[in-house]
């Protein structure tokens, strides 16, 4: 019987410069909830202009912390999700509550 795949963390390097960003923050709160959401959506939820967004989603995706999907659909990569919690996401080595965060 084969061990069920472990699931890839984020890049732990990386991850304290991703979320160390209020931007940054702002935008995995608006994806905590599941949906796929474009630059523009993401951008408006974190109070940032397109291409600030653009700079920004290419920080959390490098960490791992979010996927492009088709087109410029960004999202949270489900297995990450909560499904107790829609606000918090646990990325493995961290959970983050975004749901309460300022």
């Amino acid at each position: 019987m084969n061990a069920p795949a472990a699931i890839p963390l984020p890049d732990l390097n990386l991850f304290p410069t991703a979320i160390g960003h209020s931007t940054r923050w702002k935008m995995l709160q608006a994806l905590a909830n599941g949906e796929p959401q474009t630059i523009s959506e993401v951008a408006a939820a974190a109070g940032c202009e397109y291409d600030n967004a653009i700079r920004h989603l290419r920080i959390l995706k490098r960490a791992g912390l979010v996927v492009q999907e088709r087109g410029k659909l960004y999202q949270i990569p489900k297995k990450y999700l909560s499904t107790a919690d829609a606000g918090s996401v646990d990325f493995g080595h961290c959970l983050l509550r975004l749901k309460a965060a300022g």
